[in-house]
């Protein structure tokens, strides 16, 4: 299938697409802030830089658009028609990041979670951060809610949500 938007739009429009800050991530850090929670942005020095880091519970979120990290069972995780085989290498590669990076995380005593783009929509919103705040206040450093799939190298993919590590 042709692409309905020329090369140089398509590349433009790629191009306007941020890794940090983007807005399911701020409103979740607004939510968050309100409730009383103070977190690091970005942190260099930690694998796949978390997008928040909570150093007191030592745990850190990652927030993750379904299309680039394709959320399973999502109606946002699709696959571009055009140029298919390079889209579905970049979303292995993407995914395989994105475990090298928990592994890590977890090896050196964080807890992991990664929150949903949609998970974040104003209907989910309050939910997730419900669930988020349960998730960091949880005594222990292996806490995980039994309702949400542990990600362990990408088990449990089928209609998982919020995945606490």
């Amino acid at each position: 299938m042709v692409d309905i938007v020329s090369r140089e739009v398509r590349s433009r429009m790629m191009a306007g697409i941020r890794g940090k800050d983007t807005a399911p991530e701020l409103a979740l850090r607004h939510r968050l802030f309100q409730a009383g929670f103070r977190y690091r942005l970005h942190v260099r020095g930690m694998p796949g830089r978390p997008d928040l880091v909570f150093p007191r519970y030592r745990a850190a979120v990652f927030v993750h658009g379904c299309f680039w990290h394709q959320h399973e069972d999502c109606r946002y995780a699709t696959t571009p028609a055009s140029n298919a085989a390079f889209w579905q290498r970049k979303f292995a590669e993407n995914r395989a990041r994105d475990d090298r990076a928990a592994t890590a995380l977890m090896s050196a005593g964080w807890r992991v979670m990664t929150v949903w783009e949609c998970e974040l929509s104003s209907t989910r919103i309050v939910p997730t951060c419900e669930h988020l705040i349960k998730w960091l206040t949880a005594s222990g450093s292996g806490s995980s809610d039994p309702g949400r799939s542990a990600r362990a190298g990408r088990q449990g993919r089928g209609g998982r949500r919020s995945r606490p590590v």
